[in-house]
């Protein structure tokens, strides 16, 4: 079949969830029968989301191939069966810088270099490069309508219809249609003017997806869709939900897909969303229980941990279980001491990071764990400051550290690896994306994932020594997974413990609410067992 395109753009303000809306279609997608993929169209100047703090956008999500993206291709992957690559998200710094590489080898045979067309067609190149093998692509635009550094985009998915064919493209929007409590009122004037500057960019949306508190009543959407010159039944309720899960779950009931299909011309096989209904179900009526702590260092924005919190979300679903997390700052509890946070958690969990910031935090909630008999999971950073407070506490190593942290430690426990030590680029000079593990036959981490060879998703650039492997493993700590060539820490679990496992990479990014993933599965089941709430 032709391939559809579906774009989508947001206005009124930002954080409205333009990227679940695009997940939540393709997952609607998905369920047909159809092929799908997703693109994020990201308007800022960095190349990527590499050196980009979580405080300004979220977590940076890794995809196999070593892309470090928008949080957004997080949700495009944990709604449907696609995967993402580098050319899944597109930038602005990406998108001039390949144009400008092209000008200097002289690629334009001496042609001023202009926006349009070799800003719009490199854009346009870029979504083309990701239709390959789907059916459907669905392409969100990041930002909102009106902002300057957008245009370039909006052009490009303007002529995109003129292309391939009007019957080949949709335009949704996503909007907002605020309830204003003083006048107990829906009011639709922000959409109606959101919509008359996509329109001035020359971009008629052909279905509108109303965020808002509760359903729009058939009035509104009447007036909604006489004001912007879009059909009625094309005014979808985008309600706020208990879970994100459940958006694909309102869209089905607002006949989003019908819509969509007959706009596009397509026919498929009937929906089947069974997973999902169960998925939301669990996570509405789970049976038990259990609190687990996360001691991070950005959690004044949750978005800087939107795949942990989901992957312990996904953890719950395994387990039919709640999962009633506490944010606690590194730093809180380095000044204010363990116990007054992680008293009556029934599982601590450190994620990764860097910089030295809130380290000792980290270091004390570990110790807090180990000693108390607490199941814990250590991620990426979470697993070197493991490292860090073993070789302290046990090893007898009272100045261990990391190089990172502070780099005369006489025992840098954790460091570079020798062929990096000289590389003083930041972006892209890290272990990226995915690789291999080979796990000990009898340890716990083979028999959590079932295998003994696994492949995962890494961010980081600082490996735990080697020369203090023998040192560790002889005071108790077990290394349970290392690479192929057995010149890397993969895992490494404590076996007088409960429950302790610590791997270098982000299983996080792997974990999927249909497929939890198998660490966040056995570490909630341990975190049950360890003490759940009835």
């Amino acid at each position: 079949m032709q391939t559809k395109y579906v774009f989508v753009t947001g206005g009124v303000v930002s954080s409205l969830g333009k990227g679940l809306a695009a997940a939540s279609i393709g997952c609607l997608l998905e369920a047909r029968g159809f092929r799908v993929t997703c693109q994020k169209m990201d308007p800022y100047i960095n190349v990527d989301a590499g050196t980009m703090s979580p405080y300004q956008h979220g977590e940076v999500f890794v995809t196999d191939d070593g892309g470090e993206s928008d949080l957004d291709l997080g949700h495009y992957e944990r709604f449907t069966s696609a995967r993402m690559t580098k050319d899944h998200n597109v930038t602005t710094g990406k998108v001039y810088s390949s144009v400008i590489s092209k000008e200097r080898r002289g690629d334009y045979l001496g042609r001023t270099v202009q926006v349009i067309p070799h800003i719009t067609d490199a854009i346009k190149a870029s979504i083309r490069r990701v239709a390959t093998d789907a059916e459907v692509v669905i392409v969100e635009v990041g930002g909102t309508v009106g902002d300057i550094e957008g245009l370039p985009f909006l052009e490009a998915i303007r002529q995109f219809k003129k292309d391939v064919g009007k019957e080949n493209v949709i335009y949704v929007h996503l909007t907002l249609v605020p309830f204003i409590q003083a006048a107990q009122e829906l009011k639709t004037k922000a959409t109606q003017h959101s919509v008359k500057e996509l329109r001035a960019i020359g971009i008629q949306p052909d279905i509108l997806l109303c965020r808002t508190d509760r359903f729009l009543p058939a009035a509104i959407k009447s007036k909604i869709a006489h004001f912007c010159d879009v059909e009625e039944d094309a005014v979808i309720t985008a309600k706020d939900v208990e879970t994100i899960y459940e958006v694909p779950l309102v869209f089905h009931q607002e006949v989003l897909y019908e819509i969509i299909v007959k706009l596009l011309g397509l026919t498929s096989d009937p929906a089947d969303l069974g997973a999902w209904e169960e998925i939301v179900r669990t996570i509405k009526a789970p049976s038990r229980e259990t609190r687990i702590a996360v001691v991070g260092k950005y959690i004044d924005l949750k978005d800087s941990y939107k795949s942990l919190a989901e992957a312990l979300t996904h953890g719950g679903i395994a387990n039919a279980a709640r999962v009633n997390v506490r944010w606690i700052d590194a730093e809180d509890l380095e000044r204010q001491g363990p116990e007054a946070h992680l008293s009556g958690m029934a599982g601590v969990l450190v994620p990764g990071g860097f910089g030295d910031r809130g380290i000792e935090g980290k270091v004390r909630a570990i110790q807090y764990a180990r000693q108390r008999g607490v199941p814990f999971l250590g991620i990426c950073l979470g697993m070197q400051c493991a490292v860090i407070e073993f070789a302290r506490s046990v090893c007898g190593l009272s100045e261990a550290n990391s190089s990172e942290f502070d780099p005369l430690t006489p025992h840098p426990v954790i460091d570079l690896l020798p062929e990096q030590r000289g590389v003083k680029d930041l972006g892209g000079t890290m272990r990226l994306g995915l690789y291999p593990a080979v796990l000990e036959r009898d340890s716990l981490a083979a028999k959590v994932y079932g295998r003994e060879l696994v492949f995962e998703r890494h961010r980081h650039r600082y490996e735990v020594n080697n020369d203090y492997r023998t040192l560790l493993e002889k005071n108790g700590m077990r290394i349970s997974a290392i690479s192929p060539d057995e010149r890397l820490v993969e895992i490494i679990e404590l076996p007088d413990h409960p429950w302790f496992v610590a791997g270098q990479f982000h299983p996080e990014l792997r974990s999927r609410p249909r497929e939890p993933h198998p660490l966040f599965a056995a570490f909630i089941g341990a975190a049950l067992a360890h003490g759940s709430v009835q």
